[in-house]
């Protein structure tokens, strides 16, 4: 990574701030990148711009504040001017580690996480999955046939239990949440989309 040619851009203000939701937003590019290549993936060149730049865009309007959790290149990610945090545990032991190491960090009562690699999340997310929660203290994106796990809304009050999950041994993304009251939020299936290989990048 060539922290040298991404200088952050600084990014549009919410037209007024209280108009922010009480959610920090966590950034989980933690990933080890293995069918990149091993590449750290906030990095990589989306239409012009690294990744990290347009999950930043994403959460930046509606969130109180941001956090990124990293595993590489903390420096560099720090620029960007939110905090970084990196999981507990070494060895890349999946994004649920990333989403604890980000509720730890987090200021608000609410998080909001995203994957560094789906960059055609619609810029209102964070405010679609506000809207749909109701009286759940949980809100998973999904699409018609298959959960995005990671990509949700919860209570920062959630994370003993995601903290058990994961200290019983659990990493699958869709396990930790079966037992709790949420609610799903659909979205096309497109909008969805993960830069996995080097062909999504186009």
């Amino acid at each position: 990574m060539n922290s040298s040619t991404s200088t952050p851009a600084p990014l549009p203000s919410a037209q007024n701030a209280h108009q922010r939701l009480p959610v920090t937003g966590i950034i989980l590019a933690g990933g080890a990148g293995r069918r990149m290549g091993g590449a750290d993936k906030g990095w990589l060149d989306w239409q012009g711009k690294p990744l990290i730049e347009r999950a930043i865009a994403i959460l930046h309007g509606d969130c109180t504040d941001i956090v990124i959790s990293a595993n590489r290149n903390m420096d560099p990610y720090a620029q960007w001017g939110h905090r970084v945090v990196s999981d507990l545990t070494a060895d890349f032991q999946g994004p649920l580690m990333g989403l604890a190491a980000g509720m730890h960090a987090a200021t608000q009562a609410w998080v909001a996480s995203i994957p560094v690699d789906s960059p055609y999340l619609p810029q209102d997310i964070v405010r679609r999955m506000w809207q749909a929660k109701g009286g759940h203290d949980l809100v998973v994106v999904r699409s018609a046939d298959h959960w995005h796990a990671v990509i949700c809304l919860c209570r920062r009050a959630l994370l003993p239990q995601l903290q058990r999950y994961l200290d019983g041994g659990g990493r699958r993304a869709q396990g930790w949440f079966q037992d709790l009251s949420f609610a799903g939020l659909t979205l096309p299936a497109d909008l969805l989309r993960n830069c996995n290989h080097p062909e999504d990048m186009t």
